[in-house]
């Protein structure tokens, strides 16, 4: 048998030199601004539709079947011709439709909570918010899109907007910027609640009064009196008669200028309880 040999050598131990040269290679490089970093998680948002495009679906075919089922649904009854309903139509559709689809925010917020990706992000040397701020720039697209697909449909049917190419663009604007700040809504949800499903249902349960009980559809002049006391001060209204004048070519002055401080007011709110619980999770 041949005897085994310990090796009593000291380990051996890296000089500070040598670890400094490591470490310390080069210039650390900066923090990345807010407005950067906001925009690289915008791109993220992006590059996810990119390669999941059935994504789309819900800003693309929705809106096509909601524009087309309604106008010849209600169309005749209400207003005697398609196309004349169609006038007033079309904006509420196109308020209802991109409100709807601000839900998919919360949900995609509350997917990534469950994979741990949000985690992964609060470790970085980043401004915050960025994360989320991002995640509703990218949806703005989605929001863009929408928008995009209902006005085509809508011209294809008929639809004339006396107010040109510049009240159909500023009324694209005005609801953009309305459904930024509501979005701030289903991003509190999605860190509050445990599942996707249970923002879903929340959203939906907030969603259906507040478009269906506005005057997406019909003036709430023909409503029973108790029920124009909600629809009259319902934001949805608001955004919806803003968006009717600015495309239609008179422009209210009043509700634009209550959309905007609507659209501030969640933004202050929701935006301050999201971030509570994002810094809380």
């Amino acid at each position: 048998m041949t005897a085994t040999t310990t090796d009593t050598s000291p380990a051996y131990t890296p000089a500070a030199e040598s670890l400094h040269a490591v470490l310390d290679a080069g210039e650390q490089p900066q923090r990345p601004s807010a407005l950067s970093a906001s925009l690289t998680f915008g791109w993220r948002a992006m590059l996810k539709i990119k390669h999941v495009p059935e994504q789309l679906f819900d800003v693309t075919a929705f809106p096509i079947m909601m524009t087309l089922m309604f106008t010849y649904l209600f169309g005749g009854a209400l207003a005697g011709s398609t196309t004349q309903y169609l006038q007033f139509l079309l904006p509420g559709i196109l308020v209802m439709s991109v409100v709807m689809i601000t839900m998919y925010t919360g949900l995609g917020v509350n997917i990534d909570i469950e994979k741990g990706v949000f985690d992964r992000f609060r470790t970085l040397p980043i401004w915050r918010p960025a994360a989320l701020v991002g995640a509703l720039l990218g949806d703005v697209f989605r929001y863009s899109t929408a928008s995009a697909v209902i006005l085509s449909v809508g011209l294809i049917l008929g639809f004339r907007p006396a107010g040109g190419v510049g009240g159909v663009l500023a009324g694209i604007g005005l609801l953009l910027v309305f459904s930024f700040a509501f979005s701030w809504i289903w991003t509190m949800f999605g860190l509050l609640l445990r599942t996707e499903k249970s923002v879903m249902s929340v959203s939906m349960m907030v969603l259906f009064p507040l478009t269906f009980l506005s005057s997406v559809f019909v003036d709430p002049a023909t409503m029973p009196g108790w029920l124009q006391v909600f629809v009259n001060v319902n934001p949805v209204t608001i955004l919806s008669d803003a968006v009717r004048g600015l495309m239609m070519g008179a422009p209210d002055g009043s509700d634009i200028t209550w959309t905007f401080i609507a659209s501030g007011a969640l933004l202050a709110v929701f935006g301050t309880l999201t971030m509570r619980l994002y810094n809380r999770k």
